[in-house]
């Protein structure tokens, strides 16, 4: 019998306001949690990171959303697009984002990100999930 897959986990901003929204939104649109999710700030986030020797520099300045899927990071516009496809239904429809070169769309993911705090806000803490979604949060 196959070892059980872990499910994905998405790396977040935990006091990015923008990046709330988006785990939120995955939160809604993923009923079959497929994904668990880490705030790149907490313990746990960075411990996962360091056991797939990934080290979580960015856990002071965040810039990217990181997904870990069957022990691949993925990051910047990739880990959205293949978020996007995980999520299923329309949301697959996502995928065609790939047809753009990858440094398109890196620059333009950058650039929503080094603007993220302006445009959206931040909190002064991590989220807490509700005691519903606790066991998907790390």
């Amino acid at each position: 019998m196959p070892a059980p897959v872990a499910p994905d986990t998405i790396f977040f901003d935990g006091v990015c306001n923008l990046c709330h929204g988006f785990v939120q939104f995955i939160i809604r649109h993923d009923p079959a949690g497929r994904y668990r999710f880490a705030a790149l700030q907490s313990d746990a986030g960075r411990a996962l990171l360091a056991s797939h020797a990934i080290e979580a520099s960015a856990s002071i300045d965040p810039e990217s959303v990181l997904l870990l899927s069957q022990g691949r990071l993925y990051s910047h516009s990739d880990a959205v697009l293949r978020i996007a496809r995980g999520l299923g239904g329309v949301w697959r429809l996502a995928a065609v984002g790939q047809l753009l070169p990858r440094a398109f769309r890196d620059a333009l993911y950058r650039f929503v990100a080094c603007n993220r705090y302006r445009w959206f806000g931040r909190q002064e803490s991590c989220m807490l999930p509700t005691p519903e979604l606790q066991a998907r949060f790390l």
